[in-house]
C-alpha cells in the first residue's frame, strides 16, 4: 500500500516538473516566435506545451531518475571498496588544488571569452590533479601529520624528562656533612632509617677540625671531638657505601664554614647541619642546607593548648615563679607557677606553644 502511494506521488511529481518545463518553453516561445500571435493561438500552444511536457515528465523523468538512482547505486557501491585513507587523502589533494585554480583564474577572470571557460576547465583539472596526487602520495601526507604530533611530543616529553631529570639530580645530591651534626650524633639514626639517600661526603678539612677538637685540653670539647670520631666511625661500618672521606683544597687559608660552603657550590651538593648561623648563611649564598634541628621540630608532636600533660619540673625559670621542665624529645616547657614544684612531677595544662628558630616552646600552668 505504501508503494503504490509513493508510485502516485513521484508521478504527480514528475507529471509537475514535466508542465513547468512545457510552461518555460512557452514562455522562450512567446519571446521569440509567438510575438504578435492572438490570444487563442497563444493560449492553445501554452495548453499544447504544458500536456506535452506533463507526458514528457510522466514518460521520460522515471526513466532519468531510475538512471540516476542505479548511477548512485554504482557509485556508492565503487566508493565503500576504496580505501578509508584514499577517500580522505583524495578530498584533502582535491580541495586544495581547487583553491590554487581559484587563485589562478582570479586574473583572469575580466577577460572576455578566457574568463568564462577557463576558470571551468582549470578547476576540472587542478581538482582532478589533486586528488590523484593526494592518492598517490597519501603515505607521505599521513606521516607529516602524524609526524607533528610525535614532534610536540618529544618536545613536551624531553621538558618532562628534563624536569625529571633535574628533580633527580636535586634527590640525589651528594649531601655534605658538617662538624656540629657529626658531633650532634642524630645523623647516624638518620642515615640509619634511610631518610638520607645518596653519597654522603665528609670532606678532609672537617675530619681535620675534628681531630682538633678532640686533641683540645678542654675535656667538654675533647669529649666533643672523639663523640664525633665515634659516630663517624659507627657510620663507616652501617652505611660504609654511602660516606665518602673527600679530599678537598677549596678555600684553603679561610675559615672552615667558608669552606663548607664552597665544597657545596662546586658540587652541587646540600650541607647537613645544625648549625644556625651557617643555615643562614648558606640561604643567602644559595646553597641548599638540611638543618637537622629543623628536622626534629618538625617531628616533635602537635600540642594544642588546652591539652594536659604531666612533667618533672627541674629548675626555676626566667621570670618570677616558673619553672622549666622538659619533655622526652627535648621540648622545653614553662610552667606557670611551677617553682614550687621543682624536683617533682605534676599535671599542667598547655596554655599555648611558640615555634622559634631554636625550637619548639610550650607554656602551661598547673591543673
Amino acid at each position: 500500500m505504501r508503494s503504490q502511494i509513493m508510485d502516485k506521488l513521484t508521478s504527480s511529481v514528475f507529471l509537475v516538473l514535466g508542465a513547468f518545463v512545457g510552461f518555460l518553453v512557452h514562455r522562450l516561445l512567446a519571446r521569440v516566435v509567438l510575438v504578435g500571435v492572438g490570444t487563442g493561438v497563444n493560449i492553445a500552444v501554452l495548453v499544447v506545451l504544458v500536456s506535452a511536457g506533463g507526458l514528457f515528465g510522466l514518460s521520460v523523468f522515471p526513466v532519468v531518475f531510475r538512471g540516476l538512482r542505479k548511477l548512485t547505486s554504482k557509485l556508492e557501491a565503487n566508493l565503500q571498496k576504496v580505501p578509508t585513507q584514499d577517500l580522505v587523502a583524495g578530498a584533502f589533494g582535491a580541495i586544495i588544488f581547487l583553491l590554487i585554480a581559484v587563485l589562478i583564474t582570479l586574473p583572469f577572470s575580466q577577460i572576455p571569452y578566457i574568463g568564462v571557460y577557463l576558470p571551468i576547465a582549470l578547476t576540472l583539472f587542478m581538482g582532478y590533479l589533486g586528488m590523484q596526487l593526494a592518492v598517490k602520495k597519501r603515505e607521505d601526507l599521513f606521516n607529516l601529520f602524524s609526524s607533528v604530533p610525535k614532534s610536540m611530543e618529544r618536545v613536551v616529553g624531553g621538558q618532562r624528562d628534563r624536569d625529571k631529570g633535574q628533580k633527580h639530580q636535586s634527590m640525589c645530591a651528594p649531601k655534605i656533612l658538617d662538624t656540629s651534626v657529626i658531633i650532634d650524633g642524630r645523623i647516624l639514626d638518620i642515615c640509619k632509617s634511610g631518610f638520607i639517600d645518596g653519597t654522603i661526603i665528609v670532606p678532609t678539612f672537617i675530619l681535620e677540625e675534628l681531630q682538633h677538637i678532640a686533641d683540645s685540653a678542654d675535656p667538654l670539647k675533647r669529649n666533643r671531638g672523639r663523640r664525633g670520631l665515634d659516630v663517624l666511625g659507627k657510620m663507616r661500618k652501617e652505611v660504609g657505601a654511602q660516606i665518602q672521606i673527600l679530599d678537598s683544597e677549596i678555600g684553603n687559608g679561610i675559615d672552615v664554614d667558608s669552606r663548607l660552603l664552597k665544597l657545596a657550590q662546586s658540587t652541587g651538593g646540600k650541607i647537613v647541619t645544625n648549625d644556625f648561623n651557617l643555615n643562614k648563611v648558606a640561604q643567602l649564598r644559595g646553597v641548599f642546607v638540611l638543618n637537622i634541628n629543623e628536622l626534629a621540630n618538625a617531628l616533635k608532636p602537635v600540642v594544642l593548648p588546652g591539652e594536659e600533660m604531666t612533667v618533672y619540673v627541674i629548675k626555676d625559670g626566667k621570670e618570677a615563679g616558673q619553672g622549666i621542665a622538659y619533655l622526652d624529645d627535648g621540648t622545653m616547657v614553662v610552667v606557670d607557677g611551677g617553682k614550687r614544684f621543682i624536683g617533682a612531677e605534676v599535671e599542667v595544662a598547655v596554655t599555648s606553644v611558640l615555634q622559634t628558630a631554636a625550637g619548639r616552646m610550650i607554656f602551661a600552668k598547673p591543673k
